[in-house]
């Protein structure tokens, strides 16, 4: 809390004091110097007791070191927002007050993120950038980046009410990241995709694929069953997929398609056949994944109850290769769509729930490792 001073100040000019100098009373009226008069000087005037004297002149003996810096050295530094797409990138730099320095446009290659990088380095000291999309169109870009050393900041993406009423365009969406980097709103590390992990994502795309596709062929079979002729259905129904896929294969394949009976059989066939191809397929897959978590994951982790390899894999992938990014146990809760959610409001106070976004992955696998738990571990 400041000094508050009883003073009375009057004119140089009317006190007839020398060099513009104020003459000051002991206490008077209440003014607040905020520390402009010297410590002892403060001390002596605070001191004085409440009642009308005669003017003073308190010394005022300040040193350079003692006076407020009221002019600092402008900061050089500035930062990068990237508004990312499939073909090129629009960039905008800013400085670190806010001011737009410089707009271009680069191409999605690796000459094209080496330019943008040297054009940003080269209006100032780059502090950060931040990038739109670190996990689809700016995956590139972001590697780029953080293998130069450059600290790069996750952007999600422009807020729907703010683009609905200001419209669509790329250099203002790239000067919005750069301010949600300035203000501090956008603070995220974005996903290491440069390791083994990624490759583990990758696989997984597949084999989600893959499952998908066999899924969609086993419910066209059954519904090709239904409708089939009398004596086609009679020997196939009731069946489960597995067998019916080998039934299916056993039959006989018509050279010729003569009636709905032959052309039936021959969809059922191509169907059985794709059905079995996608098997192989998931198995190979395992096989590979298995492998290949096993070398990159936690011990700790393979060993919990009810962690396997496609859930273990989902962690994986949902962590990334730089797992320093989240700090707390809170922080992967969030990152995992388990973390409870304020919803208190008026009179209702002290209620929550659960947070609908996050990595959908990581939540169906930590729901599949809680139930299996519940089922199964002692």
């Amino acid at each position: 809390m400041p000094l508050r001073l009883s003073v009375h100040v009057r004119s140089a000019v009317s006190r007839g004091l020398p060099g513009g100098c104020c003459g000051i009373d002991r206490p008077g009226e209440l003014r607040d110097l905020i520390g402009a008069c010297a410590t002892n000087a403060l001390q002596s005037v605070q001191s004085a007791p409440a009642r009308p004297a005669r003017c003073c002149r308190v010394p005022f003996h300040v040193t350079a070191q003692q006076l407020p810096s009221t002019i600092t050295e402008p900061d050089r530094h500035v930062i990068g927002g990237v508004d990312t797409h499939k073909d090129f990138h629009v960039a905008v730099v800013i400085n670190m007050i806010g001011h737009v320095l410089g707009t271009a446009r680069f191409d999605t290659t690796p000459e094209g993120y080496a330019l943008l990088l040297a054009w940003m380095i080269g209006i100032g000291p780059v502090a950060k950038i931040g990038v739109e999309g670190t996990g689809a169109y700016g995956a590139g870009l972001a590697r780029h980046l953080i293998t130069s050393g450059i600290d790069v900041i996750e952007i999600n993406r422009p807020d729907r009410q703010v683009r609905r009423r200001r419209g669509k365009y790329d250099p203002t969406d790239a000067e919005a990241a750069a301010r949600a980097v300035l203000s501090g709103e956008a603070s995220l590390t974005p996903k290491d995709t440069s390791s083994t992990t990624e490759a583990v994502r990758a696989l997984r795309v597949v084999r989600r694929s893959a499952i998908h596709n066999r899924t969609q062929a086993a419910n066209q079979i059954h519904n090709l069953v239904l409708t089939a002729s009398a004596g086609l259905r009679v020997e196939l129904c009731d069946a489960s997929i597995a067998r019916l896929t080998t039934v299916v294969m056993a039959l006989d394949e018509p050279a010729e398609i003569v009636c709905a009976r032959t052309g039936t059989v021959v969809a059922l066939r191509h169907l059985a056949r794709r059905r079995q191809a996608l098997t192989a397929e998931i198995k190979q897959l395992d096989k590979t994944l298995t492998a290949l978590i096993a070398r990159i994951a936690p011990p700790r982790l393979l060993a919990m109850q009810g962690v396997g390899t496609d859930v273990a894999g989902a962690l994986l992938v949902a962590i990334g290769s730089n797992p320093e990014r989240v700090h707390t146990e809170a922080g992967l809760a969030a990152l995992c769509g388990v973390s409870p959610v304020e919803t208190s409001s008026g009179r209702r106070q002290g209620s929550h729930r659960l947070n609908r976004g996050g990595n959908r992955e990581a939540n169906n696998a930590l729901w599949r490792l809680v139930m299996g738990r519940m089922s199964h571990d002692p």
